[in-house]
């Protein structure tokens, strides 16, 4: 099977199972099924993949006003419904495209989507999935933009723990496209969320770098990454 074959097959299945397929796909994934190995074992292969990630969501007892809210967003103007909060995430076809776009990306915002309620900013808004370089398992989100006229916020997401060995840290860093160097954004606590304002940098761009490192405990001695990548991802323009 070619690369490109795999990654079609990968695709497919990791769509088949997040329930991102368009109806036409759906039908012809499901026909194959039956008379296709490699698919079946695909679609068993994400499942067994994507079901742990569900546990990062407790379970919530839904109250009696859910179904009616539900109801009426799906007739609200699309205008009104990207004024604010997890609705704007929702209609934004590049979150969407995120989420389709490939395995990988299934999985970090099947997790998001899971985990956290992501807030709308009102102006520009990107995600970033961070993953692991070796096994490209999502291991962070990033969720930044601007916030009604207050400056730049940053919300860094775990999705689940870091072992970190002693006398070591985590570091957050971050690279615009032009720039020379990284910029740390700090130390970061395993499996803690962080919120951070951006005001002193660049407005944020599309495909800006991020990454955690691993460095001494009291973080780089030299400003820029001295450690190994633990987590890399870039922005996606989502808003």
């Amino acid at each position: 099977m070619s690369t490109h074959d795999e990654d079609e097959l990968q695709r497919l299945a990791s769509e088949y199972v997040l329930g991102t397929l368009e109806l036409a796909e759906r039908t012809e994934v499901e026909q194959r099924l039956p008379r296709d190995a490699a698919l079946r074992d695909a679609v068993a292969a994400w499942e067994q993949r994507l079901l742990p990630l569900t546990s990062l969501a407790q379970p919530q007892q839904p109250s009696p006003q859910l179904w009616p809210r539900i109801s009426a967003s799906l007739f609200t103007p699309k205008s009104v419904q990207q004024a604010g909060g997890w609705q704007a995430w929702w209609n934004s076809l590049a979150f969407w495209r995120l989420l389709a776009g490939g395995g990988l990306a299934a999985t970090a915002a099947l997790a998001v989507l899971v985990s956290v309620q992501l807030q709308a900013p009102s102006g520009p808004g990107y995600l970033v999935v961070l993953v692991a370089p070796q096994d490209k398992s999502p291991g962070w989100i990033v969720q930044a933009g601007s916030r009604g006229g207050k400056g730049r916020d940053l919300n860094l997401i775990p999705l689940g723990p870091t072992a970190v060995p002693q006398q070591k840290a985590l570091q957050f860093w971050t690279k615009g496209k032009d720039w020379g160097a990284p910029v740390s954004l700090g130390l970061v606590q395993p499996g803690q969320s962080r919120k951070l304002t951006l005001d002193k940098l660049p407005p944020l761009q599309p495909d800006q770098l991020f990454e955690i490192t691993l460095e001494p405990e009291t973080g780089s001695p030299t400003g820029r990454p001295t450690g190994p990548i633990l987590y890399i991802g870039r922005a996606v323009k989502v808003i």
